[in-house]
């Protein structure tokens, strides 16, 4: 049996009957869990339609750095997790996916009065072998805190 926690199994059922468009809406409406990476960090799907998804995050004092602004990461990972997820949003039942490569440019320090911040992921280009996306984290005034783009690699079992 797999060490993964209880949620990565419903996952696993799900992905093997749902498209991707249809498992991250089930996320995004509460009939799958969060996934465990959002829940450490605090964030969540919010939203999802074909080739786009939405993450909701509230930074507050854990993610702090030593430099007293909300780590990088933070930003990186919802960025990431919104582009990559626009790109499942896009695969067939048996189809997966991974992030090749990712690149973000942090425009202003995060805080936790920031409020919360939305990660929108598009989809550029869904291929044979590769997804291109691009993201942008705003608060909900529309101010942009980070911008970034990824390449992500298909492939079936």
């Amino acid at each position: 049996m797999s060490s993964f926690p209880k949620d990565h199994e419903a996952f696993q059922n799900a992905m093997e009957r749902l498209s991707g468009l249809e498992f991250m809406q089930k996320i995004a409406q509460g009939e799958l869990p969060q996934p465990p990476m959002g829940q450490t960090l605090g964030f969540k799907v919010v939203e999802a339609e074909l080739g786009k998804t939405v993450f909701e995050g509230q930074p507050n004092a854990s993610h702090y750095n030593p430099i007293g602004s909300v780590h990088g990461g933070f930003a990186f990972t919802l960025l990431d997790s919104a582009m990559a997820c626009a790109v499942h949003t896009k695969l067939d039942v048996g189809v997966f996916y991974t992030t090749l490569e990712m690149k973000a440019n942090l425009v202003r320090a995060i805080r936790q009065d920031s409020g919360i911040l939305r990660a929108t992921g598009n989809v550029i280009h869904y291929g044979r072998t590769t997804a291109t996306a691009e993201s942008r984290l705003v608060d909900l005034n529309g101010k942009l805190y980070a911008h970034g783009t990824s390449t992500c690699l298909i492939f079936s079992e």
